[in-house]
């Protein structure tokens, strides 16, 4: 037998908020050299991924196994042997009705070393976030979980719906809902009482939560009704009722929409949280991604960041300028105070934040967030600044509006090209394939770049689907080809464009 170097992690990966994902199973995934993940787990989890982990999807849907679970097995027995560390993502926690019990027993048999991860289990967290709590002391003291999906191989049922029928306090299934009639008449035919309250809960916990309630004499007629679908939690017992008073999950104001984000997959996630944190069901879409300067541009760069102490000014434009233009310093530099007594201009309230995080304070930032008020904030603000030195720090490729207003003005100024924006070819989250077979209500741009690389996907924007524009640039580059810019952010970034979401939601 080859010697074991790899270990494989039995990640639970929680029921899909990616806010439940425990700390010890985020490190596993930044720990692994391959991700195998689930149909139920987030691919939101995949960014956390190292750059040149190996993806490889394994789920399974009624009917429909991407892997078989032999196949599963074999696979992470086979990359453990080759020294990899290996996380297997699974949805909810990896042991209640997961097969990773299975998937554990046959590590162990091939000597493969492998630690077992639990997450949230959807049986608890989708009644919570339905607003059902599945134990109170004004109905039960009782909690019953079982499945609904049983192995088809086994000659016959396990499931003794007399003792379900019988047992009290409150009974949570999983999987199974597209046998929902055959078990509720199981139930009915063993005494279950008919006036039960039920709640069926789909995708709990993430912007496509949606739950319907009845009893047990009439859910299964109201969900085929409803057209509801797997994936489905169902609570059964008095508890359901608490849903009218403490439902809070779905009460958010952009419950029910889903809206696309097109920043770099490092960006998007700030964005992509405040909108979940309001109820949006989020797809990020990375467009672009950032790359830092190659070649001539990069010696010119270290160069110019070697000498910023020489400047009167420092002008930053975006804070990826800023994230690389200390990257470098402090690679050059050891001691802050090197950076000399040039003083700082900000394009914006997220370069300034940026700019914060490096214990640099912004002496200039203009009222509207965008390079034509910079430039004119110099001008109106600063007071003379023929021959004035400065250095501007921007990407490869940036509207060249800085450049001519403060050379017209007799500036002394050079430019550092920190970074170049790429289109982003693959679809690293799953959200192309989403977007082409659901498509969105509303769709976020917070550049001209993210729209012209979005674009260039072969993607196009359906007319009931409304456009949010992070500032006027990106809304010129949005009517340039052709589209109609439903609003514009007020405020020039992230918190302004979320505003903007929300505004059009209301109008819906």
């Amino acid at each position: 037998m080859s010697k074991i170097n790899g270990i494989c992690y039995l990640v639970g990966a929680g029921p899909g908020d990616p806010g439940l994902m425990t700390l010890r199973g985020k490190e596993c995934l930044e720990m692994a050299d391959v991700v195998v993940y689930d149909y139920l787990s987030n691919p939101d989890f995949l960014r956390w991924a190292k750059p040149g982990a190996e993806l490889i999807y394994a789920g399974k849907k009624s009917k429909d196994h991407a892997i078989p679970q032999g196949g599963i097995n074999q696979l992470l027995v086979e990359k453990a042997k080759e020294g990899k560390v290996v996380t297997r993502l699974k949805g909810g926690d990896p042991l209640i009705f997961g097969r990773g019990g299975e998937e554990a027993e046959e590590l162990r048999d091939a000597g493969v070393p492998f630690e077992i991860v639990p997450g949230i289990s959807s049986s608890i967290a989708g009644p919570a976030y339905a607003g059902i709590p599945v134990t109170h002391r004004a109905h039960c003291t009782q909690l019953t979980i079982f499945t609904g999906h049983e192995d088809p191989t086994k000659p016959e049922s396990s499931l003794d719906y007399a003792q379900i029928a019988k047992a009290p306090g409150t009974k949570v299934m999983l999987m199974g809902v597209e046998r929902l009639p055959i078990i509720t008449a199981a139930i009915l035919e063993e005494g279950g009482d008919p006036e039960l309250p039920v709640a069926l809960v789909r995708w709990a916990t993430t912007g496509q939560q949606r739950t319907i309630t009845g009893t047990l004499a009439t859910i299964a007629e109201i969900a085929q009704r409803e057209n509801f679908q797997a994936p489905a939690v169902a609570v059964f017992g008095t508890v359901v009722n608490c849903r009218e008073k403490l439902n809070w999950f779905e009460e958010r104001p952009l419950r029910g929409k889903r809206v696309v984000v097109t920043r770099t997959r490092p960006q998007a996630s700030g964005l992509a949280r405040n909108l979940r944190e309001l109820g949006a069901d989020v797809l990020e879409m990375p467009t672009i991604r950032i790359e830092p300067s190659q070649g001539d541009d990069l010696r010119e760069f270290a160069r110019l960041v070697a000498e910023a102490h020489t400047y009167e000014w420092l002008i930053f434009t975006s804070p990826n300028a800023v994230e690389h233009f200390f990257d470098t310093f402090y690679k050059i530099r050891s001691d802050a105070r090197e950076i000399g007594g040039a003083r700082i201009a900000a394009v914006g309230p997220g370069t300034a934040a940026k700019l914060k995080e490096y214990h640099m304070a912004t002496d200039l930032m203009p009222k509207k967030h965008v390079a034509e008020a910079l430039a004119e904030a110099f001008l109106t603000e600063v007071g003379s600044i023929e021959n004035t030195t400065m250095l501007w720090v921007r990407a490869k490729g940036a509207r060249d509006i800085i450049s001519k207003v403060l050379n017209g003005a007799g500036v002394i100024l050079d430019e550092a090209i920190a970074y170049q924006t790429v289109p982003e070819t693959g679809d690293p989250t799953g959200a192309v394939k989403r977007f082409q077979e659901e498509g969105a209500d509303i769709i976020t741009f917070t550049s001209a770049s993210t729209l012209e690389c979005f674009l260039d996907l072969g993607l196009s924007i359906p007319d009931d689907c409304r456009i949010a524009s992070i500032g006027p640039v990106t809304s010129e580059a949005v009517v340039e080809n052709g589209y109609d810019v439903d609003l514009e952010a007020e405020d020039h970034d992230i918190p302004g464009l979320v505003a903007a979401v929300l505004e059009l939601a209301k109008r819906e």
